[in-house]
């Protein structure tokens, strides 16, 4: 994906909550840098300050903890979603988990430090904060829904929202990776996956 339509993948992105004039899209975009993160490279580190929010244009990450020496998948972020490990990126205190490309991945990233001078751009200010805003309360929801997914409904049920988000995205990546964030055995996702397909065709 050329640096161009990345930008503007962005640009919707951000209009999807606060509209933009051209000149001011003009000046958040000098702040915005297109980057690559290979398969298996790291967006963030546990044990280091994350310094980046991104959004995902192209690709997929895994998000996961390490536990007594286990790997234990927490979240996944796909194309046109919001990625950071936010309490770090946001405290300036070190990442508690690790955020890893699942694929070639194409990111838009904001730094901590452009961010910061973006919204003391008198041009700015006011979108910037009314966008931090409205995605701190999209992403407190989602939360709150995914916690509460855990508690109400079948693993079944938490993969078919998945697929939702996911979609093609989700047959790319190691299922297993799929099946510790659903909390179930590979095989358990295998029957689930067969199901789904009966259920579609």
């Amino acid at each position: 994906m050329d640096p161009l339509s990345a930008l503007q993948k962005f640009r919707e992105y951000f209009e999807s909550y606060v509209p933009l004039t051209d000149e001011e899209w003009q000046a958040l975009s000098q702040y915005l840098t297109v980057d690559t993160l290979k398969k298996k490279k790291f967006y963030v580190e546990a044990g280091k300050v994350c310094d980046q929010i991104g959004l995902m244009v192209k690709g997929a990450v895994r998000y996961y903890h390490v536990k007594d020496g286990e790997e234990i998948t927490g979240y996944f972020s796909f194309e046109n979603e919001m990625l950071s490990s936010y309490k770090s990126f946001l405290k300036r205190s070190p990442a508690a988990n690790y955020i890893q490309a699942l694929e070639d991945s194409v990111i838009v990233n904001l730094s901590h430090k452009n961010l910061q001078q973006a919204c003391t751009n008198p041009l700015l200010g006011f979108k910037m904060e009314r966008f931090g805003r409205l995605i701190a309360e999209h992403y407190l929801i989602c939360y709150e829904e995914r916690v509460t997914s855990f508690i109400t409904q079948s693993p079944e049920e938490r993969y078919s929202q998945l697929l939702e988000t996911g979609g093609e995205a989700l047959y790319r990546i190691p299922q297993h990776y799929i099946a510790n964030f659903l909390g179930i055995t590979p095989v358990s996702l295998s029957r689930i996956r067969r199901r789904i397909m009966k259920i579609s065709a």
